[in-house]
């Protein structure tokens, strides 16, 4: 048995951080370039920046800094201080989860007679 479950943070019924953004804000940390990241994740470098652009415009801050002289991009600290909050919220979620599916398994057990 296990409970299943997604998170995302939403502004007026619309997405600005979620597992996705993540991902995309993580592979770009490593990458250094949203193209680079985008492939890493296998999609589009279109989807990709579209949904750095949305979550950027939503939020009202800079989620990436461009170096045009090295051709790089990084993370700003509101990015990184997304990232660990969202990643904090989703491992506190996992651990109630776990819990209640400790839970659940007992009260649905089949007792032996």
């Amino acid at each position: 048995m296990e409970i299943k479950y997604k998170i995302w943070i939403e502004k007026n019924g619309k997405v600005i951080f979620g597992r996705g953004r993540d991902d995309i804000l993580h592979a770009i940390e490593e990458a250094r370039s949203l193209s680079a990241a985008a492939k890493k994740l296998e999609m589009s470098y279109r989807a990709a920046w579209g949904r750095l652009k949305a979550s950027e415009e939503r939020l009202g801050m800079k989620l990436v800094e461009t170096n045009i002289r090295e051709k790089s991009m990084r993370l700003t600290q509101h990015a990184r201080s997304l990232i660990d909050r969202f990643e904090k919220l989703e491992s506190d979620v996992e651990k109630i989860l776990k819990t209640a599916e400790q839970d659940f398994r007992k009260l649905t057990a089949k007792t032996k007679k």
